[in-house]
């Protein structure tokens, strides 16, 4: 399986009651790219984000996966089905689990065997800079760190697309730079298409090679980011 997926919407639309949020929208992400979404409060960002990961369905238009539809007017793909990782802003760690119990439940739903688990486990913590804190609780761990588990726990079943819910919010701004630095980092030695939610145009230009502007549920415009310099191209 590649390592990473194309994504394809093409006229999408989405409408709470009368109100459309998406209308008739078309993207194209190139399998292995890192997109920002951009856009004021309302402008269909985190819906957009809802739909590409399945806890929605569109009025409209169709969805792809490469090859693969999962989604179209009135019909969805399961979440569990579209080999995908998301991200939340909230962090969405079980308090009760230890580090490793949380990034290795994705594995234990997938049954995967035990010394695999572990080697993956492992793996992932170490990429994030949290291999030394694997029997720690949630509450142990600092914003930063915990936000580092959540990322951990998206990458390690190794998905080939992965969704940011404007991740880094909760955290200052000093702290936030750095993690979207060592997380840009990380998403280009993975190669994973990787979709992110924010309103931070600093953090879109720090993680992204394309900037996605939406307005009025529609893509604004499209920018190129130059990866060495953080500038808009």
């Amino acid at each position: 399986m590649d390592a990473s997926t194309e994504i394809r919407l093409a006229g999408v639309s989405y409408a709470f009651g009368d109100h459309r949020v998406l209308n008739q929208l078309d993207l194209h992400i190139p399998a292995g790219a890192i997109v920002a979404l951009l856009g004021p409060s309302g402008c269909g960002k985190s819906t957009l984000l809802r739909l590409l990961a399945g806890l929605t369905q569109p009025a409209d238009g169709t969805i792809s996966f490469g090859s693969r539809l999962v989604a179209k007017a009135g019909w969805a793909m399961a979440p569990e089905s579209r080999d995908i990782g998301m991200v939340f802003q909230d962090y969405a760690l079980w308090p009760h689990m230890t580090v490793e119990e949380n990034v290795a439940f994705p594995l234990k739903m997938r049954r995967v065997a035990h010394d695999e688990r572990e080697s993956r486990v492992r793996r992932a913590l170490e990429r994030v800079g949290l291999g030394e804190f694997s029997k720690r609780k949630p509450a142990g761990l600092s914003g930063g760190q915990q936000q580092r588990v959540a990322l951990a726990r998206a990458i390690v079943a190794e998905p080939r697309v992965l969704l940011f819910d404007e991740p880094l919010s909760n955290l200052d701004s000093e702290l936030r730079e750095t993690l979207c630095r060592d997380m840009a980092l990380l998403l280009r030695q993975l190669a994973i298409t990787a979709v992110y939610v924010t309103h931070d145009r600093r953090e879109a230009e720090i993680l992204a090679d394309h900037i996605v502007h939406l307005s009025a549920g529609r893509v604004d415009a499209i920018r190129s980011v130059t990866p060495s310099s953080g500038e808009i191209a």
